[in-house]
Order: structure tokens, then C-alpha cells, then sequence
């Protein structure tokens, strides 16, 4: 019998790389963020995740189609992101997938991209990056390059998923989530949370151009903001909304 979710491998991908993930969320902070690096560093796709249990869309390039959800990289670095809407419904056979191939590539440290939903976003203006990790290896890191950490509260949605599975194969993963907008493009927070990876994994991007074309990138990233709105109230994301004010140390 096959897998509802499996992830196909168009090259031979090494072991032994480190891996970014950029899924939609809040503030669509972790797709940015993923995007702007695939972008600027070149990235080619080397594999793609087939599911019969995710919605019947491809993505058409040139006249050709491709998964929505892929996986680039490079002989160092590889790259997940989704450009649509993940179902609340699939997105813990997604992960579970996903954490199996990660296991599968022996891979060195997976860092999850993301935003933390935070009231006052408009008031900010330089959005604060927190951490949580999948075990004390991934811990230490945080604490070694001093980002904060988020002591005690709800992680909710595909960074949480990443954290508990590869803690249940003590697998080495980071989620770093910048301060963000629950419901409205935030590139000012990828461009934190690409900083802050800067401290752990070295990502040479310039980040002028994201700032720069903050409301062009707002304007690109709504329809599947849109989209991702509904998924996000299945699955409870507004739980986050007091983090960083009450349980971050």
C-alpha cells in the first residue's frame, strides 16, 4: 500500500545537509523568508512532495506543472516551501512525511521559519526573533548564539509538528519565529528571522530588496494569506497570540 504523503527525490540528494523550511503561517513569514533565499542563492529543485490527500493543484511553470510543494537546495543547503495552503486536516501526514525523509537524509539541523501572531506588530519596529527546539543539541544552539527563547506556551501548526516529531527520533530542529502579523504579509519579519538564522546557518542574502519591496511582496503573498486564514483558525493559531508577551523569557 502506498503513502498518502511521500517525498520523491528528482536528483540524488546527499546526507548530511542542513535544511530551512518555510510552510504557510501566520504573516506568511516562513514562505518569504524561503522564497527570497531560493530566489537569491539560486536554488534548483531536486524534490517535490506527492500526496493524494493534499488538494488537486499544481503549480504551472512555463506551460509545465510541479508540485506546489518542493524542496530545493544546493551541494550545502536545502529549501522546503509550500505556495499554497496546507489543510489543517493533512498537515500532520505532511510533516510526518517529511520528518521521515529527514531521517532518511540524515539531515544536520532543520531550522523551521516562521512568524509568532503578536497584537501590537504595527507599534514594532524591528520585530524580535524567539526559538524553540526538538532537543538539547538544538537547545545549546539557541543558547549559544543567544536567541531568545520561548520558555513555556502553545506552539501551534507545522513548527509544531517539526519540533515534536523530530523529538520523538531525536532529531536535530530549530523554529525560529519572528515577532509578526497574524493575517497580513509580513516581510520586515522574514527579514528578522533570516538574521537570526544568519546567527546559526550562514545564508549570504542580501535582505535590502526584501525590505525595500515590503508592498510589492504584500501585495504577491494575499491570495494565498486568503487562503491560509481558514487553515489557521482550524488550527487554533490565535493560542499563540500571547507568547511573546507572557511566556518568553
Amino acid at each position: 500500500m502506498s503513502k498518502p504523503v511521500r517525498v520523491v527525490e528528482k536528483v540524488d540528494v546527499p546526507k548530511g545537509l542542513n535544511m530551512l523550511q518555510g510552510l504557510p503561517d501566520v504573516g506568511l513569514v516562513g514562505v518569504i523568508a524561503t522564497s527570497h533565499i531560493i530566489s537569491k542563492l539560486k536554488l534548483e529543485e531536486v524534490a517535490y512532495v506527492s500526496s493524494d490527500i493534499l488538494p488537486p493543484v499544481v503549480v504551472l511553470y512555463n506551460g509545465l506543472p510541479y508540485s506546489p510543494i518542493r524542496i530545493f537546495g544546493n551541494e550545502r543547503l536545502l529549501v522546503l516551501i509550500s505556495e499554497i495552503a496546507i489543510p489543517a486536516d493533512s498537515l500532520q501526514q505532511l510533516m510526518r512525511a517529511v520528518v521521515d525523509w529527514i531521517e532518511e537524509k540524515e539531515i544536520e539541523l532543520v531550522v523551521s521559519l516562521g512568524g509568532l501572531p503578536t497584537p501590537n506588530r504595527q507599534n514594532i519596529e524591528s520585530p524580535k526573533v524567539f526559538g524553540a527546539a526538538s532537543n538539547m543539541d538544538s537547545l545549546k544552539i539557541l543558547k549559544e548564539k543567544g536567541i531568545g527563547l520561548i520558555e513555556r506556551g502553545f506552539l501551534v501548526g507545522p513548527q509544531a509538528l517539526l519540533l515534536k516529531y523530530c523529538s520523538e527520533e531525536d532529531l536535530s530542529a530549530i523554529a525560529l519565529l519572528a515577532q509578526s502579523f497574524y493575517n497580513y504579509p509580513d516581510p520586515e519579519a522574514a527579514a528578522s528571522v533570516i538574521n537570526a538564522l544568519n546567527q546559526i546557518i550562514k545564508v549570504p542574502v542580501n535582505l535590502s530588496e526584501l525590505l525595500e519591496k515590503g508592498e510589492e511582496i504584500r501585495l504577491k503573498m494575499r491570495d494565498i494569506m486568503r487562503r491560509t486564514q481558514p487553515e489557521l483558525i482550524r488550527m487554533r493559531k490565535s493560542q499563540e497570540y500571547d507568547v511573546p508577551h507572557y511566556y518568553v523569557a
